[in-house]
């Protein structure tokens, strides 16, 4: 099979960014792959809190180091100097490298598994800081009762395994293993919920019984999968759930740094255009919105 060149081109899905603008207090904002800062205007939680993005050199050749002005960037962006929890979806470094930096400057509780919590120890957090969770644990935050269901990294997680020790920085990419995956569900007071799906993984049945209004689905790699997976995941994920509303996100190239407009990742990783043929269809035959977020904006995805 010949490799594809280039990228898929955002412009071709430009009627899916569609979400409106939150005009009320409870929105969701995307900030770059699966970091969501959803919040009440009394309580914020945020899904990874990954900003510093390093570069696709960076990341093959040299251990990395959390980027502290793009991080404090991104933070003063949105406005955010307090938050409730951090919880990373797993724990590569796309995801989870900056988590315990986000979680000291904002006095978050750093919320995860075991390898999420050494991310934590190893940037110096006390314990008092770190919630190790097993899987189907809840935990309030405010009007936001949030529970963490156990998943599965799409494949191929190119980085298995759990982080067995404290993890100081700086640390090469592999050394940011997967830990446990995780499905989040938020469930707030006023009766909307939303499930973060931050990998393109599954573990059949695991979501049984649960709901979701909307469901941030990740889709990271999805492209490269068959189509019967792809199916699969979305009735693993959103039919399980019956929401009526999906979000794309882990779509971008989180190797561009998020000053600069955001582009899907190349061919050579992953195909976008793919995902999105067997998606809308899934979609449409389901009566679902599919929608791509705007990235920095606050929105009601349940509007």
């Amino acid at each position: 099979m010949r490799l594809r060149l280039g990228r898929p081109d955002l412009a071709t899905y430009a009627h899916r960014f569609d979400l409106p603008e939150a005009t009320g207090d409870l929105s969701i904002t995307f900030l770059g792959v699966a970091t969501l800062l959803i919040s009440d205007g009394e309580t914020s939680v945020m899904t990874d809190g990954f900003f510093s993005r390093p570069g696709l050199a960076s990341v093959g050749l040299k251990p990395l180091n959390p980027d502290d002005a793009r991080i404090d960037a991104a933070l003063n962006r949105v406005g955010v100097d307090r938050l409730a929890a951090v919880l990373p979806v797993h724990s590569h470094f796309d995801h989870a490298m900056d988590s315990a930096v986000v979680a000291e400057r904002t006095g978050a509780q750093l919320v995860g598994g075991r390898s999420t919590a050494n991310i934590g120890r190893g940037h110096g957090l006390p314990e008092s800081r770190l919630d190790e969770v097993a899987s189907g644990s809840s935990r309030a935050y405010g009007d936001f009762t949030v529970t963490l269901v156990e998943s599965h990294h799409c494949p191929p997680d190119r980085y298995p395994g759990q982080i067995e020790s404290p993890l100081p920085t700086p640390a090469r990419a592999r050394a940011y293993k997967c830990g446990e995956a995780w499905s989040i569900f938020f469930e707030h007071s006023s009766g909307r919920s939303v499930l973060v799906q931050g990998s393109a993984g599954f573990v059949p049945g695991s979501l049984a019984g649960r709901h979701a209004d909307v469901v941030y689905l990740g889709v990271g790699q999805l492209g490269v999968q068959d189509d019967d997976y792809i199916r699969t995941f979305w009735a693993e994920t959103v039919r399980a759930v019956g929401a009526r509303s999906v979000v794309l996100i882990h779509w971008d190239d989180f190797f561009r740094p998020l000053d600069q407009p955001l582009r899907a990742l190349p061919f050579a990783g992953d195909d976008l255009d793919l995902t999105l043929r067997v998606l809308g269809a899934l979609a449409d035959r389901d009566g679902v919105r599919l929608s791509f977020p705007t990235v920095w904006q606050r929105e009601d995805p349940w509007a």
